[in-house]
């Protein structure tokens, strides 16, 4: 008796598991309009389409998947689509410099940097000390693919807020300045970054600079001049790391500087970067900023108001167009956040892609591509096919997303 209830239960089973396959099997696809012979980029580009339009997809899946890790360095580069040729003179007369700083996310990386990355280019990337070891590891394998990208020659164990950070992309900077590459532009991002302009409209944009740099800022309002009126110190611990603030009053800025506040992401010309690394005033700004909060957030403002300093705009303002961030207390402005807030910026969502793709500025920030592939893809999609159409040279078929 029980033998025979066993084999009524597992034929039950059975059937059951097989109606559920033939059900699955005949539901419609809703969520990204296809066709049998639709290649996968090809359904991305009508769900991008579908998105900008205003219509709710859900797309859960990653369409422009990369071969890291599985393949050897040379087709890798080739099947995971990344171009490996200047695309035109303009382009090849004006390199730039990237400083990406990182510490989680190597999938949002490896998008970052397929999209920025033009064989002319030069990429210093630094890697937060407290990072987890596969983490570094596979970053150190992707770079090594790359004559033009490397890991910075000194790491830095980053609090959020502190030194640091600041001190992570100066190291970086010093590399770069090292390097043979005859930059014009040094640009800084971190692994949440992404383009919103191609490596062409970047160039253009820069040229239009005319050798000043940009660091966005003015003077500090009433709430941030603590941050340089008090002493702040870097607490590092085994699960944790923060900024202590305290009641210890600063000392005066060197040189009776006037302390600017402003974005922490610049465009720098190569003449400013040789003075920051070398004027004695920036290197005393340096040393008194060590024990402030969030210095990266004044360092670049207040050395680019000194007149005289190579690029300096002393009576800049907020003017710049670097980054597209969409605050929390902002949502009047930008029509609000359709991803969800970390300390009060949006991760982008996909119903953020139309304001994105509207934006005057280079990049934006922040970006998940395991929380909100489309927004990540759409964007990557849409610059490819606008760098490819703006090339001056033949294009190869593996720079196609296929």
């Amino acid at each position: 008796m029980n033998l025979q209830l066993h084999r009524i239960l597992v034929l039950l089973i059975f059937g059951v598991l097989l109606l559920i396959l033939f059900y699955t099997m005949k539901l419609p696809d809703t969520n990204i309009p296809r066709s049998y012979n639709q290649s996968a980029v090809s359904a991305l580009a009508d769900a991008c389409q579908a998105i900008i339009e205003g219509k709710r997809l859900f797309v859960k899946e990653n369409m422009l998947k990369t071969s890291f890790g599985k393949l050897n360095c040379l087709d890798y580069v080739n099947q995971s689509h990344y171009i490996t040729q200047t695309l035109s003179a303009e382009e090849a007369a004006f390199p730039l410099a990237y400083i990406v700083t990182l510490h989680k996310d190597f999938d949002t990386f490896e998008r970052l940097f397929r999209a920025i990355y033009m064989p002319q280019n030069v990429y210093c990337v630094h890697v937060d000390k407290k990072a987890a070891g596969k983490f570094k590891r596979e970053v150190k394998k992707l770079l090594g693919c790359f004559p033009n990208a490397f890991l910075a020659s000194e790491s830095e164990l980053v609090v959020y807020g502190g030194i640091s950070r600041l001190q992570a992309d100066l190291n970086c900077m010093r590399d770069l300045v090292r390097s043979v590459v005859p930059w014009k532009y040094l640009l800084n991002t971190c692994g949440q970054d992404f383009p919103l302009k191609t490596n062409k409209e970047i160039v253009w944009y820069l040229k239009g600079l005319k050798g000043r740099n940009i660091t966005p800022g003015v003077l500090p309002p009433p709430h941030i001049i603590k941050r340089t009126k008090y002493i702040y110190r870097e607490q590092v611990y085994s699960l944790f790391t923060f900024m202590l603030g305290t009641f210890v009053w600063k000392e005066s800025p060197p040189h009776d500087l006037t302390i600017y506040f402003g974005s922490a992401y610049v465009a720098l010309t190569r003449a400013f970067a040789d003075f920051i690394l070398k004027d004695q005033r920036s290197i005393d700004l340096l040393e008194w900023s060590k024990d402030t909060y969030s210095p990266d957030e004044h360092f670049w403002v207040t050395l680019n108001r000194i007149p005289g300093v190579p690029g300096s705009m002393p009576n800049a303002s907020w003017e710049g167009n670097l980054r597209a961030v969409k605050w929390s207390t902002g949502g009047q402005s930008h029509g609000g956040c359709h991803g969800h807030y970390i300390r009060d910026i949006c991760i982008y969502g996909t119903g953020d892609l139309k304001w994105l793709l509207n934006s005057k500025s280079l990049f934006a920030n922040k970006f998940e591509l395991r929380t909100y592939p489309p927004t990540v893809e759409c964007l990557e999609l849409t610059l490819r096919e606008r760098a490819l159409n703006q090339s001056e040279i033949p294009v190869e078929p593996s720079w196609y997303f296929q």
